[in-house]
């Protein structure tokens, strides 16, 4: 056996073992599976006797069935009397509480003591109703547990009472069975927030329930996700979600297809996300493990529909028999500066949330550019209550303003390259030839005269390359910025989508693919003045080679494809690429004014007279023009003696 086939079985031995354990079942898994095998007959025996039972959801449950529904929940060894229990004909109808304060309003319902609905005051929907993440069965929560039988007992189906707090700021979601064994909810609300603090907590219930219940409690979470904006499709694309490793990185799922997610490393936090709201679970302790699924919805008023099933740890005091977990709830906008308030003052890097990283800015090495200069910006202008067209008016200003004098310095580089335009077009008459011999000639005839006059032709590319980190952080900014949504400019209503003059709903093939079933001005301005640019720039960058002549309408083409890809985009997006080709125009009117192109073309005569210093990169260049000619000739000898050869 050689060394290679030796390393070869080695590496596919290494790959078996890997995935088998990748493969293997986590614990949680193994033991939700003993349960379910070692419970049948349980549960067989229990439909059985449950199988008369009336279900009850909006109307009174009689005093007998909620007295059995504790008793089964609890398991209790004891009998249950009239003075044992909480529930009487009246607290057992189902009610709504309210918990809110001055950004949130939360109905809390007493089937199942879960969140009914959550309203954010300070937002409306596309259609100017009130902004709801979700309501009544939009979204459910639900604590599984297991008796001693290994039965499966649901929070969802138990009614609840509703303990409200002195200064209304808490309200206490209580499934009681005596003064000694019961199930509370807490939900506390604090003033002007968007994050609510929420215990579970099981007092008195080590005799009833099953040992892997009191280590773990195990949480259900689903929502249904509404849509709010006016371009649902483009919504649809930044709608995922979001999960946090503990001490590590911020993932994302799918965004576009049905996607099912088992993690079994800790888990700081999950997130619900559409493109500008949030539904934020984070756990006191990371949960253990976390299974979690998103599903795109076909619907008119539905975007997608996200569930999870969370294990997490109990923290237990067995003195006083009870056993709690915590957690925080985040229901509100996907705002960076909002997000990030949330890490101050933490110092520990542990146990910081990151949750600003819900915000899409780009790639890591690009939003930098984002955070450091867009959003900095924003604040500082929204601060004084400036209007958002005027803001984006400023930013395009400022980042011109920056980059002025490199745009001034490739303005002066074409310049350099186009009052030497008779001089190439005298190299084109002398080296004719479309053969790569000839090209080749050209071509190092022309870097030549470049290198004489003292003109380095890359130099124009600089400012270019400057502007594209502006220019594609602002790509992922606008459509991520929640300071744009309903903000309206002239005639966009609100700059955080498209700005339709014209729209019809018939499905046109490719164009309705592409381009939505609208037509945007801010866009269709964007591409004008592009267009108009892109030819009036092919006279200023026309060197006289043969091809640059190929690629001056390139411009136009491009302003063309953009039409087609940017017309769904926000219509501030648009609006900034629109202010930043005026601009530039303006920009190049002024340069033109400044440079006196006989007097450059005078010190380029006089460059020639003098000694050439090569620069490095002209040496290199060079270099490489040689080493091709040369493959060339050689290449050019191959072929004439297997010419030679096959006569």
């Amino acid at each position: 056996m050689d060394k290679n086939t030796t390393i070869g079985l080695l590496l596919i031995g290494a790959i078996i073992i890997a995935f088998s354990i990748y493969n293997r079942p986590s614990q949680e898994k193994l033991a939700e599976e003993r349960r379910i095998r070692d419970s049948l007959v349980m549960v067989e025996t229990e439909k059985a006797k449950v199988a008369g039972e009336k279900q009850v959801a909006d109307s009174v449950a009689p005093i007998s069935q909620a007295k059995n529904e504790v008793a089964d929940f609890f398991d209790s060894p004891s009998a249950i009397t009239e003075s044992d229990s909480l529930v009487s004909p009246t607290q057992s109808e189902r009610k709504l509480v309210a918990l809110e304060n001055e950004k949130v309003k939360l109905l809390l319902d007493t089937k199942g003591g879960g969140i009914y609905s959550v309203q954010l005051k300070g937002y409306l929907r596309y259609n100017k109703d009130s902004l709801y993440l979700f309501e009544g069965d939009e979204g459910q929560f639900n604590l599984d547990l297991y008796n001693r039988k290994s039965v499966k007992l649901s929070s969802a189906e138990q009614t609840f009472v509703p303990i409200v707090s002195d200064d209304g700021r808490t309200v206490t979601m209580r499934l009681k069975n005596s003064d000694s064994q019961y199930l509370d909810f807490v939900y506390t609300l604090p003033k002007n927030e968007y994050m609510m603090k929420f215990d579970i907590r099981l007092v008195g219930m080590n005799n009833g329930l099953h040992p892997e219940s009191l280590t773990n409690f195990k949480i259900n979470w689903s929502q249904k996700l509404r849509r709010q904006e006016k371009g649902d499709a483009f919504e649809k694309r930044y709608s995922r979600i979001y999960y946090r490793y503990h001490n590590q990185g911020t993932k994302k799922m799918s965004e576009s297809r049905k996607e099912t997610k088992e993690i079994t490393e800790p888990i700081q936090w999950f997130a619900f996300k559409d493109q500008f709201f949030t539904s934020v679970i984070i756990p006191d302790k990371p949960f253990e493990s976390v299974i979690l699924s998103s599903t795109p919805l076909v619907s008119e008023n539905y975007l997608k529909d996200y569930k999870a099933d969370a294990w997490v740890p109990i923290v237990a005091d067995h003195e006083k028999n009870e056993y709690a977990t915590g957690f925080r709830y985040y229901f509100g906008p996907v705002h960076y500066t909002t997000l990030k308030a949330y890490d101050k003052g933490v110092e520990n890097p542990e146990d910081k949330l990151y949750l600003q990283e819900l915000v899409e800015l780009g790639y890591r090495w690009l939003n930098w550019v984002n955070k450091g200069l867009v959003i900095p910006v924003f604040n500082f202008f929204l601060s004084l209550n400036w209007n958002m067209g005027l803001i984006i008016f400023i930013l395009t200003l400022m980042v011109k303003l920056i980059i002025l004098p490199l745009t001034f310095h490739s303005y002066r580089s074409s310049a350099k390259m186009r009052v030497l335009k008779p001089e190439i077009m005298e190299i084109e008459k002398k080296y004719p030839g479309k053969d790569q011999e000839q090209m080749m000639k050209r071509q190092q005839a022309t870097m030549d005269l470049y290198r004489r006059a003292g003109v380095n032709p890359m130099s124009g590319c600089l400012p270019m390359l400057l502007q594209m980190p502006v220019l594609l952080a602002l790509f992922f900014f606008f459509p991520s910025a929640i300071e744009l949504r309903q903000q309206g400019f002239l005639w966009a209503d609100d700059l955080s989508t498209y700005d339709s003059i014209i729209s019809w709903s018939a499905n046109i093939p490719f164009i309705t693919r592409f381009m939505g079933n609208h037509i945007s001005l801010f866009c269709l301005l964007m591409t004008t003045v592009n267009v108009i640019y892109g030819l009036y720039n092919m006279n200023l960058t026309d060197t006289g080679q043969q091809q640059m002549k190929a690629m001056k309408y390139m411009p136009v083409f491009m302003s063309l494809f953009m039409f087609f890809f940017l017309n769904s985009y926000p219509a501030g997006l648009n609006y900034y690429y629109f202010l930043s080709t005026l601009i530039t125009i303006v920009s190049t009117f002024m340069f033109k004014q400044f440079v006196n192109e006989e007097k450059l073309l005078a010190q380029l005569q006089e460059n020639k007279k003098k000694p050439v210093k090569k620069s490095g990169f002209m040496a290199r260049l060079e270099e490489a023009q040689k080493m091709q000619e040369k493959q060339a000739r050689e290449r050019a000898k191959e072929n004439a003696k297997r010419n030679y050869r096959r006569r």
